[in-house]
């Protein structure tokens, strides 16, 4: 692994890389993990998955998750595991989805601590990065993630009533 002050930068190609990097970003500690994308798929669905975002909600440092899809409709079908998530910790997480303005946007993204990043340039595409101790570069996604964020609405609750 790198040293803190040193970015790593891995090239990513195809889908499986892709779902690897994001698992190792959800390996890293922090406090605010922000995801983009256009939909989520099973991998967010998954028990691996689930338990890390668990270690994450669950660590000291008082973690936030914050999610901009452009199609949350699926999530309650595939995605139970994050529903119950939502459940547990309403307070630290939050699923929004895109207004019309935002579904532009083209290339998944996920940044954590504005250091460490996973982007796939396109959603339909396999190619992609994950920076590791790259603020510089995180910045950049951080911004963007603060744009769409902007472009977005509440999409799920973790409420019964959905308030």
């Amino acid at each position: 692994m790198s040293d803190l002050h040193e970015p790593e930068l891995r090239k990513l190609n195809g889908r499986d890389e892709y779902e690897a990097a994001i698992d190792t970003l959800l390996a890293r500690e922090g406090r605010t993990l922000r995801i983009f994308d256009k939909q989520f798929g099973a991998a967010f669905g998954s028990s691996e998955r689930s338990a890390a975002l668990r270690r994450l909600l669950r660590a000291p440092s008082a973690a936030r998750v914050q999610i901009v899809l452009h199609d949350a409709s699926n999530l309650q079908r595939d995605c139970p595991r994050l529903i119950d998530l939502l459940r547990q910790f309403s307070h630290a997480i939050e699923i929004h989805e895109t207004e019309p303005q935002a579904k532009a946007a083209y290339d998944p993204f996920a940044v954590l601590d504005n250091r460490d990043y996973v982007h796939r340039f396109h959603y339909d595409g396999p190619r992609g990065l994950l920076g590791l101790n790259d603020a510089q570069g995180a910045l950049v996604f951080v911004q963007r993630f603060a744009e769409i964020w902007e472009a977005s609405t509440p999409a799920i609750s973790g409420t019964t009533l959905g308030l």
